[in-house]
């Protein structure tokens, strides 16, 4: 079956041209200006923006944690994400300690196989090293997983600095690309073990016990044993001004570092934990909501493309999830939804307010993940031969944000928010699957075996 986009305007890092789209099943099979319409279903585009289908590389759907699990999973994860636009995800397949990779890697396929809206892929999330995982590492590339991620912090995932030497090192080697969770885990737990024993037990004093320096100090050792292995490293979701500084710092002596950050750690601070327990609570994630300058430092580096990719660290909990905390906020999950909210918010207030222009938006939300972690030109382009992942952005529709009607979260931490800008329509390899917000087809998602970044 083929179909027409036409009179609509394609978006790539480069900017936006007026094009037609072809499609035949599946794939893109041609773009230019004025494309022959025989055999095929014209869909009318005109005015519109056609951005290819966008990636959010970091989310957290079922995950164990903190004692309970993520109120969203895959099913209802995906729904959020593909709504709005997103047609792939890569979730943290997360090994447990005692687990092999290849059984973390099971579990994850049992999570998500068949209750996937959107195609999706795994990074693998390793919470122990040794030679036996080691030895594992070329399985992981077989089964399609070429990303990984370590922590630097969490007594379940935290690995020592001769571990994530030795991890690097290792994964080098098949070509993986490692994204780290930067903070000094021995600094937070003095700082925690010093508020507890003033009493200082409410959700205000998590920020207060994971200050920037917990970040930066943590993202200088990282790249410290990075430039030992001489491997590139990603750091996941950047919240600080100091950080970015390490890092540019490290780049100017020749070190190759990609960066994340995340729409709330552009949109939101610190004020937050300012607010009643009950709402403050809302907000604990790790790290935490930081300053309006470091706000203004993200947005400063995304302009001039320090900032590779911006995904959502979606990790949701409900209202009563988070309550079990109200008394210590060391046991508040940390964590917040977001993957249904991500394009509009940057299109409203990247793109609205002048700080990206569209042809950026895509680079950081579809283009560099895509090569970052080996889907490219697959996903993140409109391209022929690419996936016919086409998202349909109407510039005008303008609407306030309300908690999502499919998400299994009770609460939408940017509630309220005025934004303009929404996927009208979204096809997910060709086929219709999202109009308005709201699901057309579900649970059509496919598992997508993953080559090595191409942007070593």
């Amino acid at each position: 079956m083929k179909k027409l986009f036409k009179g609509g305007k394609t978006v790539s890092s480069e900017g936006v041209l007026e094009q037609d789209i072809l499609i035949q099943d599946e794939k893109i099979v041609a773009v230019g200006k004025d494309l022959p319409d025989e055999d095929a279903e014209v869909i009318d585009v005109s005015d519109k923006l056609l951005f290819p289908g966008f990636i959010d590389a970091h989310t957290h759907f079922d995950l164990e944690v903190s004692d309970t699990v993520t109120a969203d999973d895959f099913y209802t994860g995906t729904r959020q994400a593909v709504a709005e636009g997103t047609t792939t995800i890569i979730d943290f397949a997360t090994q447990n300690h005692g687990e092999t990779l290849k059984e973390a890697l099971v579990n994850w396929h049992r999570k998500a196989d068949g209750k996937s809206s959107c195609d999706y892929g795994f990074h693998m999330a390793i919470s122990q090293w040794n030679e036996r995982i080691a030895q594992e590492l070329p399985l992981m590339k077989a089964e399609g997983v070429t990303s990984f991620k370590l922590y630097m912090t969490y007594d379940a995932m935290y690995l020592n600095d001769g571990e994530i030497y030795k991890a690097l090192k290792a994964i080098k080697e098949e070509h993986g690309v490692v994204g780290v969770h930067c903070e000094n885990r021995d600094l937070i737990a003095a700082l925690v073990e010093e508020a507890k024993s003033k009493g200082d037990l409410a959700p205000f004093y998590h920020e207060k016990t994971r200050p920037y320096q917990a970040e930066a100090e943590a993202i200088n050792r990282l790249l410290e044993i990075a430039s030992v292995v001489d491997v590139p490293v990603l750091i996941v979701h950047l919240s600080t001004k100091a950080g970015l500084g390490v890092i540019r710092g490290a780049r100017e002596r020749g070190q190759k570092v990609f960066v994340e950050t995340c729409p709330q750690y552009l949109l939101m601070n610190s004020e937050k934990y300012q607010l009643t327990d009950e709402e403050a609570m809302k907000y604990i994630i790790a790290p935490p909501l930081r300053t309006e300058e470091d706000q203004r430092a993200l947005w400063e580096a995304i302009a001039v493309a320090d900032i590779d990719t911006v995904a959502t660290d979606h990790c949701s909990f409900t209202t009563a999830q988070k309550e079990k905390g109200l008394q210590d906020f060391t046991n508040i999950p940390c964590g917040m939804p977001g993957v249904g909210t991500r394009p509009a918010l940057m299109y409203t207030f990247g793109v609205g307010e002048g700080k990206i222009s569209v042809g950026e938006m895509c680079r950081l939300l579809a283009e560099n993940p895509a090569k970052l972690y080996g889907l490219y030109p697959r996903k993140g382009a409109l391209l022929p031969g690419s996936d016919a992942d086409i998202v349909v952005w109407d510039e005008e529709v303008s609407r306030t944000l309300t908690n999502q009607s499919l998400s299994a979260c009770d609460y939408n931490p940017y509630q309220g928010t005025k934004v303009k800008g929404r996927a009208t329509k979204v096809y997910l390899r060709g086929t219709l699957v999202a109009q308005d917000g709201g699901m057309v087809q579900e649970n059509t998602g496919c598992y997508l075996y993953r080559q090595p970044t191409q942007m070593y």
